[in-house]
């Protein structure tokens, strides 16, 4: 023990003497760049980190050292290895005490060991019946569903709370119709020169008509038989016919004629509405119509500018076709 305690008492003494003498040159060798330390103050944390590990090292031999001393002085007495007995497979089951967890009481499960409580007393060619009752969840669902049966006939047979599914039908079929309305209506503030189509349904030709009455009859007559501005009813046109210049010509105007541009005062869907019901109007030869204006216009493919109605479904003859 003496020389271990020197041993340590010399290593702690030689690196203070090392320290002092870095120290020493450090005052005479300039300091190098690095990580905040020269070389000799790094070298100096290096060895007390060494000293420390030695130390550590060192106290955990002195305590083994210790242990041996001690055995040497009082040995332990040598005992053999105890003999147990060996249990059968139900004693050890005795013993077990442990607890049937959460899922085995939830599906209604038994230990093997509780097997013979369970056995049915009659049997069959020495096959035996387990009386295993239901578990826990089949029970808590079967209650449960008669429960939401119960309050699914109040609330909607005998309180008249909820609505049935023909009522929810009607309801659903009355939610489309606004939806289809609005749908139609922001479609149809898209349309542009490019995009319009002839349209000759009455609601369309009926909405053309009043706007065209209110705000078209003082230039070219009840009936489009041109008064300051020309002859709707005839062949010939000084800007074009066909919808997509009628619908031009509308929404833009004529400002060095004296028409005015309705694309403020109208939207899109009234500008088609006007442009298809003067279309409608060719050829009714109103009487005191103007004379004609500009150049016949005729139509390459009347076709191409009629509106497509959707199908719901197709037929064998578009199968054939396509």
């Amino acid at each position: 023990m003496k020389k271990i305690k020197l041993l340590l008492f010399s290593l702690f003494l030689s690196a203070a003497t090392h320290a002092a003498d870095q120290k020493t040159a450090e005052a005479i060798a300039p300091s190098q760049p690095g990580l905040g330390l020269n070389q000799s103050e790094l070298l100096i944390v290096l060895l007390l980190l060494f000293a420390l590990v030695l130390l550590f090292v060192s106290i955990t031999l002195l305590n083994a050292f210790k242990v041996m001393y001690q055995e040497q002085l009082n040995p332990t007495k040598y005992t053999g290895p105890l003999k147990e007995e060996s249990l059968d497979y139900d004693s050890w089951l005795k013993q077990k005490t442990v607890k049937p967890s959460i899922w085995s009481k939830l599906l209604g499960l038994k230990p093997i060991e509780e097997e013979k409580n369970l056995v049915i007393d009659h049997a069959y060619d020495g096959i035996k019946e387990l009386n295993n009752p239901v578990p826990g969840w089949f029970n808590f669902l079967f209650f449960g569903t008669m429960i939401f049966a119960a309050g699914y006939l109040f609330y909607f047979h005998i309180g008249g709370y909820g609505d049935l599914q023909d009522k929810e039908y009607e309801n659903e079929m009355a939610r489309a119709k606004i939806e289809k309305a609005a749908y139609l209506e922001k479609s149809a503030n898209t349309i542009d020169e490019n995009s319009v189509k002839v349209d000759n349904t009455p609601t369309v030709l009926e909405e053309g008509k009043t706007i065209f009455n209110a705000n078209c009859v003082v230039c070219h007559g009840d009936k489009g038989q041109g008064i300051i501005g020309p002859n709707l009813t005839d062949d010939y046109w000084l800007h074009g016919g066909g919808i997509n210049n009628v619908f031009k010509t509308i929404k833009y105007g004529v400002p060095e004629k004296g028409m005015i541009s309705w694309e403020k005062n109208l939207n899109p869907k009234q500008i088609s509405a006007v442009a298809n019901f003067i279309l409608s109007l060719h050829g009714s030869n109103p009487a005191g119509a103007k004379a004609p204006q500009g150049e016949k216009y005729e139509a390459k493919d009347l076709k191409d500018n009629e509106m497509k109605a959707a199908k719901d479904s197709v037929n064998q003859t578009d199968v054939i076709k396509k």
